[in-house]
């Protein structure tokens, strides 16, 4: 007996076990009335399984974030406004799912419903600045950002959860390309080192790139048993320091990074040396510093109150960028994480990817702290690692060193682990609203 492939995946050749609990998820669901067009919303494990069970039915689903507060998640499922909220384990099945409408029985399945322009999935926005939006993403758009970033080696390691769209595509992409997957529940750098021993590829942001770093610096043993043949890092813009220093621990190892968004899927990739060149078919256009992209990865709009507003042609996320002589994407940060200190704009990505080169820093935040007279100073909440902490001096010196006098933090403060989004991205609005409350957890570097 042959059960049908839901279409997200393509070709893919889909492990028999969670093929049949996708099947049974689309039973499940359609008893409960869902069909071509519905939404559905899962705050359960087996993410997997509900979303493909989903896409067969024609349906879409939004996957909830466990760390969303009260308010953000009654936001979002207002926005989203779906026919089931789903919250149990989905049951597998022998036969395919039974339709009687549309429905062609094949060698004991169905023909899935919808085509390319069918809405799968919800993603919404990250919430590292902003209270998350919903957005709709259609399976042609994911399919051809499958496309565009190629075939991988697997089995692929996906290190956290599937309520970040980041992994989530990890994912797919993996079933996509027919490989195994080999998840983590959340990121955990000693865990995702030990399973490095057998995937050979994962998908990562900068943050976590650097943390999977210092552990295969520190344990050797790891590094030498590590099987991984590429590293793909999205999500933020990945330093100079930081791919020179994985080209020093992992040599031999493809690194694939790409700028995009979960609006806009990948726009520019970068493999091996060169800078960020756009995918085939994306068109670029710099207007006041300011990047539009016209793309047929992009979304097909927001979801309001339940309610589709459409975004068509061009449209920005609002991230400023230049080309460089030879026409790559060089991103210069979003202009919500830019702070006025002194009359001066800042870009805090700009000061943090400086930071990040400075011994014994996982990661680092910069934003602004409200000043009497200068509107807000410079402030750097700096994550260390767990071999030690980076000194004032050291810090001062690294910004001296390549930020001009405005730029440079005013205000020092040291955690162990910054607020993260499900991506694990740093949470800026978290953080901004911690310290203005005085919650953070950190202290003053000394």
């Amino acid at each position: 007996m042959t059960l049908a492939t839901p279409p997200i995946l393509g070709d893919g050749a889909v492990p028999a076990g969670l093929l049949a609990r996708a099947h049974g998820a689309a039973r499940w669901l359609a008893a409960r009335g869902v069909a071509e067009g519905s939404r559905i919303a899962v705050d359960a494990p087996g993410v997997p399984a509900w979303l493909l069970g989903a896409d067969l039915l024609g349906a879409a689903t939004l996957v909830v974030e466990p760390s969303w507060t009260p308010r953000e998640r009654e936001a979002v499922l207002a926005d989203a406004s779906p026919h089931l909220v789903v919250t149990g384990a989905a049951p597998p099945v022998a036969d395919g799912v039974p339709r009687a409408d549309r429905g062609t029985r094949g060698a004991g399945g169905v023909s899935p419903v919808g085509g390319d322009a069918t809405i799968f999935y919800l993603p919404t926005t990250s919430g590292s600045s902003a209270r998350p939006k919903v957005l709709m993403r259609t399976r042609g758009s994911w399919l051809r950002s499958f496309e565009a970033l190629g075939r991988l080696p697997g089995p692929v390691l996906i290190p956290g959860p599937l309520s970040s769209s980041l992994f989530l595509f990890g994912t797919l992409h993996a079933l996509w390309c027919g490989h195994e997957v080999r998840s983590l529940p959340r990121w955990a750098p000693e865990a995702a080192a030990e399973a490095a021993r057998e995937a050979a590829t994962v998908h990562l942001v900068p943050a976590m790139l650097s943390a999977l770093l210092d552990v295969l610096d520190r344990r050797p043993d790891l590094r030498a048993g590590c099987a991984l043949r590429t590293v793909v890092c999205g999500g933020a813009h990945l330093d100079p320091g930081a791919r020179a220093r994985f080209s020093r621990l992992l040599p031999g190892v493809e690194l694939v990074d790409y700028y995009g968004s979960a609006e806009h899927s990948l726009i520019a990739v970068r493999r091996g040396e060169g800078g960020l060149r756009p995918v085939s078919g994306v068109r670029l256009d710099v207007r006041d510093g300011v990047l539009w992209v016209r793309s047929p990865l992009a979304f097909d709009g927001y979801l309001r109150d339940g309610v589709p507003w459409p975004v068509t042609g061009w449209s920005t996320v609002g991230d400023r960028v230049e080309l460089d002589d030879t026409g790559a994407l060089v991103v210069l940060g979003r202009l919500g994480a830019t702070l006025s200190s002194g009359g001066k704009l800042v870009s805090a990505e700009e000061v943090e990817g400086v930071l990040r080169g400075v011994p014994y820093v996982t990661d680092v935040l910069v934003t602004g702290t409200p000043h009497p007279t200068l509107g807000s100073i410079v402030t750097a909440v700096v994550e260390a690692t767990s071999g030690g902490r980076p000194t004032l001096r050291e810090l001062r010196h690294a910004a001296s060193a390549n930020l001009e006098p405005g730029k440079r933090p005013r205000r020092w403060l040291v955690t162990t682990a910054l607020p993260r989004t499900a991506s694990g991205k740093p949470a800026r609005a978290t953080v901004a609203e911690q310290l203005r409350d005085g919650t953070l957890a950190a202290e003053p570097i000394r």
